[in-house]
């Protein structure tokens, strides 16, 4: 049974959050303060945090960027707040996903499955006896280890940034457009959610371009979308 912590000081969302989530089978725990939510989730095993951003004792931006320096689990990001900036930071601090309040519970509940099935299916690949490796022009993508070497010196990914480099990277040439990226890595539609691909291609390139405002990597192919040349 996969193990979801809710950091959430509003407890009659968090307790909605909680029930939804039981009735798929999901052990859940909330945490209605940012410092304890992050001693939480450092010191036990969870599978998915939902993270709000408004939170007493500590922010969800701080929560974030100290859980991601520490662990790979998937964040799923949520808050009231309806700015861009606030969203294009999350991602920026290796959030997973985005929600904007109000949303469904059942949205939530279609989002953590996505994040999870996908976070499983990666991990899975460890079992394989031999490393599985793509490399193109100095970048050395180690898939089974989920390692990436720019010119041998290893770089550090968050979960979305490796899975959006390598399906690029395995589909060199090809022009992607947002939603198509959108659709590939997250398992979702990318219906207000651009800033997520944008933000990830971004924070990329900041790791594997030696100049990021001429890439010879990854490429912005303007009015359409994005291609890894060779």
């Amino acid at each position: 049974m996969s193990k979801i912590l809710i950091i959430e000081d509003e407890e009659t969302i968090a307790d909605l959050e909680k029930d939804y989530l039981e009735l798929s089978d999901f052990e859940v725990e909330i945490c209605n303060t940012g410092d304890k939510g992050l001693k939480m989730a450092l010191e036990n095993d969870v599978d998915l945090i939902i993270l709000d951003l408004m939170l007493p004792g500590m922010d969800g931006f701080e929560v974030c960027r100290q859980i991601r320096e520490a662990k790979n689990v998937p964040i799923l990001m949520v808050s009231a707040r309806k700015d861009d900036i606030d969203k294009i930071r999350g991602l920026g601090l290796g959030a997973d996903d985005y929600m904007t309040k109000p949303f469904s519970p059942s949205e939530l509940v279609a989002r953590v499955k996505a994040h999870l099935a996908r976070y499983e299916r990666l991990v899975g690949m460890n079992a394989k006896p031999q490393n599985d490796i793509v490399e193109i022009r100095g970048i050395r993508i180690d898939k089974t280890a989920r390692r990436v070497y720019v010119n041998g010196v290893e770089k550090n990914f968050t979960t979305k940034e490796f899975d959006l480099l390598t399906f690029l990277a395995e589909n060199p040439n090809h022009v992607f457009t947002k939603d198509e990226l959108f659709r590939e890595i997250w398992d979702m539609d990318s219906i207000g959610d651009i800033a997520t691909v944008t933000v990830h291609i971004k924070k990329i390139r900041e790791k594997i371009e030696e100049d990021n405002s001429n890439p010879k990597y990854i490429e912005t192919i303007w009015g359409v979308g994005y291609r890894f040349r060779v």
